[in-house]
């Protein structure tokens, strides 16, 4: 049963002595252990649940209460805060605290009383001369009181003993109250860490009770924290949910990603034995040492290999075969060059009705190690065919990588028109290689202008590239731009003189250009520096 302090009321003096256990003063401080601000407050939970005015918290990185016995405990998380009505609801740590009892709204005339906080406590009579309705419907008392120094925060109490307000600031006998439930209904949320007030203290933020709002704050504290209050936010979410699978795989992540990777073990380990969704723990254990052996190879770690990523996959669709850990199974066989097994699973996927495009293109991806060009350009057409026009960005992988199959069977033309939907879907990420990419189709299918064009945007964002360059060249040459091709072959000289691209083409297009002498001299160099196409070139001209 909830303990909490009331007082009884008296015409002259209210017994506060109860009361007064539940009261304290608050001081902050900054990162140096500078004082940052002090205020009221008092307890409206049993377990540390408290709260005061804000502005101390504000600027602050630590705080402390102290009790009217001097004993000090530590402020260990901010639950909510407003700066605008000067309200704060934080966690103290303490075995146990006492709360004060919450009581009903106070009318107009009523009389109230102010409890400072002091070792000896003696309550302040007042009365009420205005309610107004302020937030969420919270009640905001303009009172008669005269109130002393450095009273903020202290608690306002109705005629039955019960708390109604806390004290704002005020003037003379001129005194202000906000409805004591404006802090103590305030929860974590998931998007606590992005409230205004929230940010004004670096004090260390509480995790909502609800493992999904939990959840939500890891996500957008990961990528607007810095990454020790990460850590120290996954480190706070295990804690409180032990049996969720979700804490350990964001710990094990962040492991990954310092390439700890016996830490990571170490937390999935605990995954398996204490979360509730096995299932879940076996997957994820799965992914990290596919994800480690496959993109991270070159790091060392012999206690994950493909085939224990491969058995934890098939823990995991023991238990529950859903089609995402079936998925994974098809992955990691198909790392181990087990292309007919991948195939086998892909196509099973397909058939039971996961008619997706990451499906497909993994079934393309068999069907190509497997030498079968034709049924892997199948598979792409389904892949990109799960989208309609006009495509999305989530398309644009599938599109690409028709375009790549459809230029390395020369079908190059249709390579193209891949490669415009892509650059239409991309179009503020594509770099210079997919120009470059997008020429090479181009030149093949005989859409020269479009070839130049695209070397052109190449060169533009790589300009001393002398492939790019060369290429140019070599093109501008092809379709009899004589003097552009000679040009480009001298731009490529002086970008890397020590190459024999440009010596070779300008040696060309020289010969090709009445300028023979000049040209022969030119592939000699190319010759010395050790193009392997100078000599038939010089033998041809020489002539």
């Amino acid at each position: 049963m909830l303990a909490v302090c009331t007082f009884g009321v008296a015409s002259a003096q209210p017994d506060v002595k109860k009361a007064a256990k539940s009261l304290f003063t608050v001081k902050s401080f900054d990162a140096n252990g500078g004082l940052v601000g002090s205020g009221n407050g008092f307890f409206v939970g049993e377990n540390g649940e408290a709260v005061s005015n804000f502005s101390p918290f504000n600027g602050a990185a630590r705080a402390i209460v102290i009790d009217a016995s001097g004993k000090e405990y530590a402020v260990d998380q901010i639950i909510g805060g407003s700066e605008m009505y000067d309200v704060a609801k934080f966690h103290v740590n303490i075995k146990r605290s006492i709360p004060l009892a919450k009581g009903a709204a106070a009318a107009t005339e009523a009389s109230v009383w102010l409890l400072p906080f002091s070792k000896s406590p003696k309550a302040i009579e007042g009365k009420v001369t205005r309610v107004e309705k302020v937030g969420s419907d919270y009640d905001y008392y303009s009172m008669t009181l005269a109130a002393p120094d450095n009273v903020v925060g202290c608690p306002v109490f109705n005629a039955a003993g019960e708390v109604i307000g806390m004290l704002q600031s005020g003037t003379g006998e001129q005194q202000y109250a906000v409805s004591v439930l404006m802090a103590a209904d305030m929860r974590a949320s998931g998007l606590s860490i992005n409230d205004p007030a929230m940010k004004l203290t670096s004090i260390k933020k509480a995790l909502p009770d609800d493992v999904q709002e939990a959840l939500v704050s890891l996500y957008v504290g990961s990528s607007t924290l810095d990454s020790l209050s990460v850590s120290v936010m996954v480190d706070d979410f295990i804690a409180k949910f032990p049996t969720s699978v979700d804490g350990y795989v964001y710990r094990a992540n962040r492991a990954m990603a310092a390439a700890d990777f016996a830490a990571a073990d170490s937390d999935m380990q605990t995954a398996l034995k204490m979360a509730d969704n096995k299932c879940e723990a076996h997957f994820n254990y799965a992914k990290m040492m596919f994800d480690k052996t496959v993109y991270a190879a070159d790091k060392p770690f012999d206690a994950w290999t493909l085939d224990k990523a491969c058995s934890e996959a098939e823990q995991a669709i023991g238990c529950s075969p859903l089609p995402l850990y079936k998925q994974l199974k098809a992955q990691i066989v198909f790392a181990q060059k087990k292309y007919d097994e991948s195939e086998a699973i892909y196509k099973s996927l397909i058939d039971e009705g996961e008619k997706t495009a990451e499906n497909y293109y993994g079934l393309s991806r068999c069907k190509e190690m497997l030498n079968d060009s034709a049924a892997c350009l199948a598979m792409l057409d389904s892949a990109v065919a799960t989208f309609s026009r006009p495509y999305l960005k989530d398309a644009a992988p599938y599109i690409l990588a028709r375009a790549q199959m459809l230029m390395s069977m020369e079908k190059y033309r249709l390579a193209v028109n891949d490669f415009n939907d892509y650059e239409q879907l991309m179009v503020t990420l594509v770099n210079d290689n997919f120009y470059y990419l997008r020429s090479q189709a181009e030149a093949n299918g005989r859409l020269y202008k479009q070839a130049l064009d695209d070397l052109k945007k190449a060169l533009q964002i790589s300009p001393a590239n002398t492939l790019y360059l060369a290429e140019k060249s070599s093109l501008e040459l092809r379709v009899g731009l004589k003097d552009e091709a000679i040009a480009t072959a001298k731009e490529c000289i002086e970008a890397n003189p020590n190459l024999s691209d440009g010596y070779l083409f300008l040696g060309l297009a020289q010969c090709n250009n009445g300028q023979k002498a000049e040209g022969l001299k030119n592939l000699q160099k190319a010759k010395e520096l050790g193009d392997p196409q100078a000599q038939d070139l010089i033998d041809r001209y020489s002539k």
